[in-house]
């Protein structure tokens, strides 16, 4: 078969939904359990309407958008990331509205997989005599729902890993200093994304350590925490009950969860609810050492269960060498920077139990590499056996 029967669009349409997905990238961690989705209006070439989706019971992005074009939507075009919904939530269907609005045609990037949508929409919205397309930046929009997507199909999170290693695969000096092992692009990136997560999680000993706020202020790293931007969900495991109350994570409005075990005492999850954050009793996991620390199968289950569709591990070794272990990492982000450090107590970004052989090292595909000043960023999937 030849190229003919494949969808034409031309690079303008491109253009609208790029600035669509621009949109949908604000509500990223804002919008769970919904998906993060935007939507742009067009009026004879030009934008009359922008929109996201906001916080759960609130309006989707096609609501927005349609409210900012206001009368001006008559007669328009409406790019937007997702399929528009068309049953009732705790909102009314996007494509009542659209059909109401007179908008005559839809661009949409990706059908939702929802049971209650999956072409639905695409289909009361070309009974109404609206033309729809389908497919223009799918790829980009894919990438970018993959938590929504999973989320849908298992009730989980996207689990992503995230660490800045030397050359030598060193996350901190011998003697544990770890400021900074990567340089200050790599800081603005990762302050950047941080908003996009539900939840962003450490292990007790980075907690002791870096003592870190693990807060997102992505327009300055070293300004205080706006208001105004999502902040994740910040968790510490600790399966002993080892993390001090006066510790960083527990400061300012931004919710603290203790993911801890029934090894850790009264006083201390006390201690911690004093503070203002929640303590979570997980199940004990036996890592084939004769160590046992929190399941962080469970820590997942729970934040599927709460609605979180992308979770961020930030580690350290210990912690993610266990998610590696029992195959929980979904997408991995390694920063690699111009250094090495080579002692042998130095911590390694990824410990656990690892391969015994190098036929069990695990690969990553889609492999993606971009600088971050002079550091390498690569960006893969993990292909479990």
């Amino acid at each position: 078969m030849g190229s003919s029967n494949l969808p034409k669009f031309d690079s303008i349409s491109f253009d609208f939904m790029t600035m669509a997905i621009e949109q949908a990238f604000v509500s990223l961690g804002v919008s769970s359990p919904n998906p993060a989705v935007g939507a742009v209006i067009v009026s004879h070439g030009s934008i009359v309407g922008v929109g996201n989706t906001q916080p759960v019971g609130s309006a989707h992005a096609e609501i927005m958008a349609l409210r900012d074009a206001g009368n001006k939507a008559q007669g328009s075009e409406m790019y937007v990331t997702l399929e528009p919904c068309a049953h009732y939530g705790k909102t009314p269907p996007c494509v009542d509205a659209i059909i109401r609005a007179g908008i005559k045609s839809v661009h949409y990037a990706v059908r939702d997989p929802y049971d209650h949508g999956n072409g639905s929409g695409h289909s009361v919205l070309e009974n109404a005599g609206i033309t729809v397309h389908e497919g223009e930046c799918e790829k980009d929009v894919l990438d970018q729902l993959g938590g929504y997507f999973k989320y849908v199909e298992t009730r989980l999170p996207l689990v992503t890993v995230k660490y800045a290693a030397s050359l030598d695969g060193k996350i901190a000096s011998g003697s544990g200093d770890s400021r900074w092992v990567s340089g200050r692009e790599t800081l603005l990136w990762a302050h950047k994304n941080r908003p996009t997560y539900d939840a962003i999680i450490v292990g007790s000993n980075t907690v002791a350590l870096d003592n870190p706020q693990l807060s997102a202020r992505p327009n300055n790293p070293e300004a205080p925490i706006d208001s105004s931007v999502h902040q994740p969900i910040r968790i510490a495991v600790d399966s002993r009950g080892t993390v001090s109350p006066m510790a960083k994570i527990f400061n300012g409005d931004q919710k603290t969860i203790i993911a801890t075990t029934n090894l850790s005492s009264k006083q201390w999850c006390d201690a911690i609810e004093n503070t203002g954050a929640e303590i979570l009793l997980l199940p004990l996991y036996e890592d084939g050492n004769g160590i046992s620390r929190v399941d962080l199968k469970a820590l997942v289950e729970v934040c599927g269960q709460r609605g979180m569709h992308n979770i961020l591990f930030e580690g350290g070794g210990v912690l993610l060498g266990s998610l590696f272990d029992r195959q929980l990492v979904d997408k991995v982000h390694a920063v690699l920077a111009p250094i090495l450090i080579g002692a042998r107590t130095a911590p390694s970004a990824i410990s656990g139990h690892g391969a015994m052989y190098m036929n069990e090292a695990i690969s990553l595909k889609q492999v993606q590499i971009q600088t971050l000043g002079d550091d390498l960023l690569v960006t893969g999937i993990p292909e479990w056996n």
